[in-house]
Parts: structure tokens; C-alpha cells; sequence
């Protein structure tokens, strides 16, 4: 079984964060997962539909250690939601300010 690194929230740092957040595409699978009430798949997140499923996994893989996502096992599929609690509770404000100005 797989098992996922999920940094504990001390251990979430700005430098993670902000360096996972700069890529575009990383960006907006945490937008996209901040719009739902519940966790996604991997696929149901991803930017774009033809996405390689390597290049997809890299990503989620980059949220996923710094802290900004948690991802669970559920049958086949991986379900990834959003730490916002723990990113605000680190950095107060960081990633509303993030996404209210991504894209300008």
C-alpha cells in the first residue's frame, strides 16, 4: 500500500509553499480543490484533461510535501483536499492573498 508524505504543520515552511505555488498548473489544481466541499481525485482536479498521468502525479507529489495538500486512498483512487487550515494557521491570509491575485 502507498503510503504519503504529509509534513507535519510546524514543518510546513513559506519557501515550500510559495515554491509549489509558482508553477502554474499547481496553482490551479489548488484552485480547483478549494471550489469543492469535498476531496477530488487526482484526475477530476487536474488542469487539463490531457495532462500526462506522470506529469499529474509530479504535481500532486510537489503539493503534497509542502504541505499543502493531503491525499487519501480511497479503493482506486487517490482524493486530495486542500490543507487550508494549516496553511492559515502557518501563514495567516497567505493563500486567499495568493489566489485572489493569480493570474494578474
Amino acid at each position: 500500500m502507498v503510503q504519503f508524505v504529509h509534513p507535519a504543520r510546524g514543518d510546513i515552511t513559506l519557501e515550500g509553499v510559495l515554491a509549489a505555488l509558482a508553477d502554474p498548473m499547481r496553482l490551479r489544481i489548488v484552485k480547483v480543490l478549494l471550489g469543492q466541499a469535498d476531496c477530488l481525485s487526482c484526475t477530476a482536479a487536474a488542469p487539463c484533461p490531457d495532462m500526462a498521468k506522470s506529469t499529474l502525479s509530479n504535481h500532486f507529489r510537489v503539493l503534497r510535501e509542502a504541505g499543502l495538500i493531503r491525499t487519501t486512498k480511497k479503493g482506486v483512487e487517490n482524493r486530495n483536499t486542500v490543507r487550508e487550515a494549516d496553511i492559515n494557521a502557518r501563514f495567516p491570509g497567505l493563500l486567499k492573498a495568493i489566489l485572489k491575485h493569480a493570474g494578474e
